[in-house]
């Protein structure tokens, strides 16, 4: 068979969402293209952790959580924790060795490699854990709630957008150390239940110091892993990167006048943290990315400007027919002969 290089595609969970919900011609004309795109090997949409997680507070969870397997035909992003973590450490390895800051992305931080592979029939779908659903819920509702609150301080603030940028950053650090040390902490006072329940970030500054090289003394390791935390190769991490500027950008927004009608910011912003998680997380590993019009707005402002700094798409209800144009593009360009007679042969039953 021929290699193959399909386009990736993230779609948010509004798409997912509003297409399964089957009312609206829009999300239905797409969500046809993407079928037959993925179908004739020329498009990937993985589903992520993210997803599941969001799908956990639907009541018809498990209809919809098989919507978007199906809709991905099995293919998945690496966990977003593990993203994460990936990129701090080879971040770490980076500022260590001396080099340049600009992190160096790869499509395995996220991908794994057979995902330009010629698809098979099978798709075996493994169960995993569901977490409490109406504990999800609320907590989303009171960080929505709390982010909302903070607008007016917002609105009154007299720093600059890089005051704020540098304080965000120093915050990310720091929730990295003290999740460190807490959990050290833990373990010292005898709890080794730490080592099952800790939070995920808190082995990102152990994975961290077991990379250090042996000839730096132990006293030094953990200072170390602090001076990584305020330099330029730890805000250079595409998830540190894009947190920082979406939530800076959202304060610009605000003191420029934005979100003045608090129940009207509370309903537009209700999923703000996951698709910060999303776009933070997966965004600069795709061809194009599929988001609601609060976010689109914000990852396209000049503080952002998420499309040039990643080589990538952004597409919303603003720019549909852009989506619709973008995707019959795709089958125009990949539908060679060899390709078509390639589809001939693996998928004889198929309709091409």
């Amino acid at each position: 068979m021929p290699a193959i290089k399909k386009q990736v595609l993230y779609l948010d969970q509004f798409f997912f969402s509003s297409a399964f919900r089957a009312g609206d011609e829009r999300f239905l004309e797409a969500a046809g293209l993407i079928a037959k795109l993925t179908s004739l090997q020329l498009l990937v949409v993985p589903y992520s952790s993210i997803h599941e997680e969001e799908t956990n507070q639907w009541k018809k969870r498990d209809e919809l959580l098989q919507f978007i397997k199906a809709t991905a035909r099995g293919v998945e992003f690496e966990p977003a924790y593990e993203v994460e973590h990936t990129q701090l450490v080879k971040a770490f390895r980076a500022w260590l060795a001396g080099e340049l800051a600009p992190y160096r992305l790869e499509p395995s931080d996220a991908l794994s490699d057979g995902i330009h592979g010629w698809d098979s029939y099978l798709r075996i779908d493994v169960s995993k854990y569901v977490s409490n659903i109406d504990l999800i819920r609320d907590l989303k509702r009171q960080s929505t709630e709390a982010l909302v609150d903070l607008f007016d301080k917002w609105r009154g603030s007299k720093a600059s957008f890089e005051d704020d940028l540098k304080a965000e950053y120093a915050a990310a650090g720091k929730t990295y150390m003290d999740s460190y040390l807490q959990y050290v902490m833990r373990i010292a006072r005898g709890d080794h239940a730490a080592m099952l329940d800790a939070p995920i970030n808190s082995m990102a500054v152990q994975s961290m110091l077991q990379v250090i090289p042996s000839e730096i003394p132990a006293d030094q390791r953990l200072g170390k892993c602090f001076e990584f935390l305020l330099s330029d190769h730890f805000k250079e991490t595409p998830c540190q990167w894009i947190n920082a500027h979406m939530f800076v950008t959202l304060k610009m927004m605000v003191k420029e006048g934005a979100y003045t009608k608090r129940e009207k910011a509370l309903k537009r912003l209700g999923g703000f943290f996951f698709d910060t998680k999303h776009i933070a997380t997966y965004a600069p590993y795709v061809d194009a990315f599929v988001m609601d019009q609060p976010m689109a707005e914000l990852v396209t402002r000049p503080t952002m400007a998420l499309e040039p700094r990643y080589n990538m798409k952004v597409f919303n209800l603003n720019n549909w027919g852009d989506l619709l144009a973008w995707l019959e593009g795709i089958e125009a360009a990949g539908m060679t002969g060899e390709h078509r007679a390639a589809l001939a042969v693996a998928y004889p039953r198929l309709q091409v």
